[in-house]
């Protein structure tokens, strides 16, 4: 039987909960144990899928299709295991699984209630996670204590300690220790609250993660050990860092897998941080500048590009290169702009998206990426402003289009699947998840991959025309990946550019710190090359 981690966040959202638990993951695989990792959302929708990224920030897409928290992509960076739909649990799909059950009778005609059907429901998700090839099971509690959506979460982990055994669950409370400036200070009062709010709901703490600006005094950590009932040595400090890598490493020297490790009663060999130690050298020794715009829609919340950023930050580790990224709202891509802000970019994103709005404005940017030979990668709805710019201008289809913005265009180079039209559940029309390609040798994707055929992760209704991709083709458009079937387009490229590559999936999903997505690699490498190429002109230029 697994073992079972639970965090949980008070005070203040936003504190790393996802992070934290994300650490102790890769700290135990690197003891050795087989770790998997689950999120529990208080909120009441079925899944992120349909929210706006205002709200929620990124969807991540699992390999089975799942559209779940962002977390995840923290959960899958660090501990490097590709997790399932099940991993993510919401309030809005515990209660849809409950009402289901009610409807077909399940509960024999008695009344349903929070306790303990929700509850139950709520364990059952925890189970679901907890198979015969795992040792650990961490799982992350969204929200902060005090809020009333999380009250069934936490009465349903509270009874799943009863029913695992004490030996078998440790609970893990991250909260805030502020600095105050007038007084020049750190106050625990705010950690004591949290803790207290938690033991209210039956449940004490066994470490307490404590997010603070500065290191933690030895006479702090005391004075909330003692007043919150915990080990001295189970209060451990996390402390900012330069980048979210050092964090499994300050942990372990804070004791946090070795104190998870006594209370789960488990024993093993000291974690080998080698590796993890030499990825933190690798970002710390990052310095050469480049400088990638991100065309987006929703630039304002970086979140929403999480694993975008993530995947450039990767690839920038590889090539030694300090990734700056100029955040540049969709819309705002016209006229001037385009020549005086696009100018200064080494190279360029262009990632997904849903609706109308900016669409123009990535065709705008993927027309002068193409003509300026700036380096592009385009993601999903990325591919369809590539493949719309390249048809307008090269093709001679001047009103060429998507029909998701434009359902009567004469020329529907972008277009929905077939057998999608019928289907109006927002929430059932995509292609999600994992699915295979097969490239074209001898190209730019090809290459990248090294490998015949690849799996990538999607979502997304419309898809790339196959009855453009022979006029398409013969105007200089390679299409460099395709379906299986041969049906579907999945990669497109311009050959005789240094890097105008776009796919229909999204890559950045299958991104991690020690092994960057190929494209995301190759896309900096051409930036890397432009800079370094452009280097003496421009310095003449400022002399």
């Amino acid at each position: 039987m697994p073992k079972h981690i639970f965090v949980t966040g008070g005070v203040v959202s936003s504190l790393g909960k996802g992070l934290t638990a994300s650490s102790l993951g890769r700290l135990l695989k690197m003891r050795g144990l087989r770790v998997t990792m689950q999120k529990l959302d208080p909120y009441i929708n079925v899944d992120p899928g349909t929210m706006n990224p205002y709200e929620h920030g990124e969807v991540f897409v699992t390999d089975d299709g799942g559209e779940t928290d962002l977390d995840l992509g923290h959960y899958e960076r660090f501990i490097d295991e590709n997790l399932t739909q099940s991993s993510n649990a919401t309030t809005g799909s515990i209660y849809q699984s409950v009402l289901a059950a009610e409807r077909r009778g399940d509960y024999l005609g008695k009344t349903v209630q929070v306790i303990p059907h929700i509850t139950d429901e709520i364990k059952r998700r925890i189970h679901r996670i907890s198979t015969d090839d795992v040792d650990v099971v961490i799982t992350e509690v969204g929200g902060t204590v005090g809020d009333i959506e999380i009250l069934p979460f936490l009465e349903a982990i509270r009874q799943f300690r009863k029913d695992a055994g004490r030996d078998n669950v440790c609970y893990i409370h991250v909260t805030l220790v502020p600095f105050i400036g007038p007084a020049g200070e750190q106050k625990t009062k705010p950690t004591q609250h949290s803790v207290t709010e938690l033991r209210s709901r039956g449940i004490q703490p066994d470490i307490i993660v404590c997010r603070s600006e500065q290191p933690l005094s030895t006479e702090l950590k005391r004075k909330i050990s003692g007043l919150c009932d915990v080990d001295e040595r189970a209060v451990v400090n996390a402390a900012d860092v330069g980048n979210i890598y050092e964090l499994p490493l300050i942990l372990h020297d804070e004791g946090l897998d070795d104190v998870a490790l006594d209370l789960l009663d488990i024993s093993g060999p000291e974690p080998d941080t080698t590796a993890w130690e030499s990825l933190v050298a690798t970002v710390e020794a990052a310095r050469t500048p480049v400088r990638i715009g991100l065309i987006g829609k929703y630039v304002q919340l970086p979140d929403a590009y999480l694993s975008v950023v993530e995947s450039l930050k990767h690839a920038g580790f590889h090539h030694g290169a300090d990734v700056e990224i100029d955040w540049i709202q969709a819309e705002d891509v016209d006229g001037l702009l385009a020549v005086d802000r696009l100018a200064q970019l080494d190279g360029l994103v262009i990632p997904g998206g849903f609706g109308a709005r900016g669409f123009e404005g990535k065709i705008a940017a993927a027309g002068y990426a193409r003509t300026e030979k700036l380096p592009c990668l385009g993601l999903c709805l990325g591919l369809h402003a590539m493949t719309v710019e390249f048809a307008r201008n090269v093709a001679g289809l001047a009103d060429a289009n998507s029909t998701e913005f434009e359902p009567t265009t004469r020329h529907p180079v972008i277009d929905l699947m077939h057998d999608q039209r019928e289907v109006t559940d927002k929430g059932g029309t995509m292609r999600l998840g994992a699915y295979y390609a097969v490239l074209e040798p001898e190209t730019k994707v090809a290459r990248a991959y090294d490998e015949p055929v690849v799996s990538e992760r999607h979502r997304h209704r419309f898809e790339f025309n196959p009855a453009y991709q022979t006029r398409l083709t013969e105007a200089g458009l390679v299409c460099s990946g395709v379906s299986p079937d041969r049906r579907l387009v999945e990669f497109i490229e311009i050959a005789e550019h240094p890097f105008w590559v776009a796919t229909q999936a999204h890559p950045e999903f299958k991104s991690r710190p020690d092994r960057p997505h190929p494209l995301f690699r190759d896309l900096i490498g051409a930036a890397l090359a432009r800079r370094a190429a452009l280097a003496p002109f421009t310095a003449h230029a400022e002399r």
